[in-house]
């Protein structure tokens, strides 16, 4: 358990939030949302210790242990990765030393005996004879096989040592856990791994992530981070969007009686109750929708960008071919000779186990990059708009918003322009900015604002989530459901993909497998496992 009081914390005259008074208690699951810079990690730093808030306090329940998810990948370098893991538990690791220590010695006391004779008892109570076999298997849940854990965290990669922290996290069961972005750099099948082995921890989680299957998965609660002030809400993230925007319709439709407003609010927690009963995830939460109460539905204070893609013309019958298309990059194949055509009102998720397969593809059929054989067309009727994996490239001169946009519309009028920066949320001053001092999401909103002036009947996306917050990921999603043209995608986000897509091709060094099917079955499904075997 973790009690809050009055906790604030401001950066110069800048106040991220100040007057919080909440409890976060054993069993539930806290998601932690907010657009970004609003907290929601500094939030997670005062509650670790690492940052001091500007005023108020917090405390644990009598005895209990935190546990973070370190940012540090680095640290642990000099360690191999069974001893990191175990150090996560960090009593425990000391009465390993401690033991060590005593039992090295030449001169061993009848203190040093009951030293140990102590130690021993609490090293018992603990488990710790356990302690190696719960660390490796923590591991191997994670995709960390058993050849690396003798191993230097120096010698592993990046995305290895990702999944070591997150063992180390979770190791020994602590009382309080806090994850920040704990699916980073994490395969479909980790993530689903972790997502089961939350919804069953049975102590106080608190995560933040811009993974909406995730935290719809594994938490009971929403914390809402919004304009200098935070709100605690029952639900998942679903639960709070749908909800908060059901209550902002509500608040906008002045006519409408209360009792009126009192039915449609029962009769969509009745119908969002049902929704998670069917839920295919394996999780011990699906209760939590029998606690909510009408009362807590407030609309949201947020702010979606206004993402709208209207194409100019109809796709007709050919949208694009392919033929045989390979492609090596440093001696690997990344996929090989593939073909498939494009059909009206397809949208297709690309998958790879080679990320680098997807944004090599994509840039080939956007004249990028050449294959090493095969060929590719585009529909005489087809309009693709694309939005590079990397955009770098795009912001290298010393330009303003209203004139790097300006570089990419046929009607350069500045009103014109500033209507489609307005819609991605940048207004006043804001559209003056130079381009080179863009956050990673400014970036992005920027490229997205890039593509709509293009008024394609095709969007070609490589990872289009990356640095958005939450707001624009929902906006970005609602608004590629709705869109009649043709999409081809890659991402991680399990959501987008879910709800957007309806057929799967999978880029492999012995050609394409190609399903149109539901991705929660795509992924699940045995026959596509054998498979995959075969092709990979």
């Amino acid at each position: 358990m973790i009690t809050v009081s009055n906790l604030g914390i401001q950066f110069g005259k800048r106040v991220l939030f100040q007057d919080v008074n909440l409890k976060f208690t054993s069993g539930n699951c806290y998601g932690i949302i907010g657009a970004n810079g609003a907290g929601k990690s500094t939030l997670l730093k005062i509650l670790s210790g690492e940052k001091d808030p500007t005023q108020g306090s917090f405390t644990l329940g009598s005895g209990e242990r935190l546990s973070v998810l370190s940012q540090d990948h680095f640290a642990f370098d000099s360690q191999t990765v069974l001893d990191t893991v175990m150090q996560g538990h960090t009593v425990l690791w000391d009465i390993i030393q401690e033991k060590n220590i005593l039992y090295a010695k030449e001169d061993f006391s009848d203190a040093d005996g009951i030293r140990a004779s102590e130690l021993e008892e609490k090293f018992a109570e603990m488990e710790g004879w356990n302690a190696e076999n719960d660390a490796a298997s923590l591991l191997d849940g994670l995709g960390v096989p058993n050849d690396l854990h003798d191993q230097l965290m120096g010698d592993l990669s990046g995305k290895q040592k990702v999944r070591v922290l997150l063992a180390r996290a979770l190791f020994g069961n602590p009382d309080n856990l806090l994850l920040d972005e704990p699916t980073n750099d994490l395969d479909i099948d980790t993530v689903m791994w972790l997502e089961n082995y939350l919804a069953n921890f049975e102590n106080t989680v608190l995560v933040v992530s811009h993974d909406r299957h995730f935290l719809d998965s594994v938490c009971t609660h929403t914390v809402d981070i919004d304009f200098g002030k935070v709100n605690l809400f029952a639900g998942n993230y679903s639960f709070w969007y749908e909800s908060s925007q059901l209550a902002l319709r509500q608040q906008q439709q002045q006519n409408k009686k209360a009792e009126e407003k009192k039915k449609e609010l029962e009769e969509f927690i009745r119908r969002f109750s049902a929704n998670v009963a069917k839920s295919k995830q394996t999780t011990s939460r699906k209760k939590m929708i029998e606690k909510l109460n009408i009362e807590e539905i407030k609309p949201s204070l947020r702010r979606y960008p206004g993402i709208i893609f209207s194409p100019d013309r109809d796709p007709g019958n050919k949208i694009l071919e392919v033929n045989g298309l390979s492609k090596s990059v440093e001696g690997k194949v990344l996929f090989n000779n593939v073909s498939f055509n494009v059909e009206k009102g397809d949208k297709i998720i690309f998958l790879s186990k080679d990320p680098r397969a997807m944004t090599a593809f994509f840039e080939i059929i956007n004249e990028a990059a050449t294959p090493d054989k095969g060929t590719f067309s585009w529909g005489q009727t087809i309009t693709p708009a694309y939005l590079p994996l990397d955009n770098s490239v795009f912001f290298q001169d010393e330009l303003n918003l209203v004139d790097w946009l300006s570089q990419f519309s046929d009607d350069t009028s500045e009103i014109y322009v500033k209507g489609f920066l307005g819609r991605m949320l940048f207004s006043g001053e804001e559209v003056l900015k130079k381009t080179k001092v863009l956050s990673g999401g400014e970036k992005m909103r920027c490229m997205i604002a890039r593509m709509m002036l293009r008024s394609a009947n095709c969007l070609v996306l490589d990872s289009p989530t990356n640095h958005l917050d939450l707001e624009s990921i929902q906006a970005f999603n609602n608004t590629l459901v709705a869109f009649k043209g043709n999409v081809l995608m890659a991402s991680h986000d399990h959501e987008f993909i879910q709800t957007v897509c309806n057929r799967i091709i999978e880029l492999t060094p012995n050609g394409a497998i190609d399903k149109l099917m539901d991705y929660d079955d795509y992924i699940t499904s045995e026959d596509i496992k054998k498979l995959k075997e075969k092709m990979y």
